[in-house]
């Protein structure tokens, strides 16, 4: 499964899609320069149990690492990942 990367001002989404729709989703906002605020992610109830939001985590640390932002973890999920995986504390704002 391809994870997607879409911007649109200052809301951005890391996503994966199926005929179209989106199945998988971390949502964020960009609420200066250098602030990934994470709002949101969900997982198609058909594909939870197989780490995808994890994934999409990961895809978003990345991101924020080779742009040198910080990821503020207002939604429980990611602000879990990143207590539970010390490898991605480095991106937590």
């Amino acid at each position: 499964m391809e994870i997607k990367h879409h911007l649109d001002g200052n809301k951005g989404e890391f996503y994966i899609e199926e005929n179209g729709n989106i199945i998988a989703q971390y949502a964020y906002t960009m609420t200066d320069d250098t602030t990934m605020l994470a709002t949101h992610t969900g997982v198609s109830p058909r594909l939870r149990g197989q780490g995808i939001a994890m994934k999409l985590v990961e895809a978003a640390v990345e991101y924020a690492r080779a742009h040198n932002y910080k990821i503020a973890p207002s939604c429980s999920y990611v602000r879990w990942a990143h207590e539970t995986r010390p490898d991605l504390a480095d991106v937590v704002r």
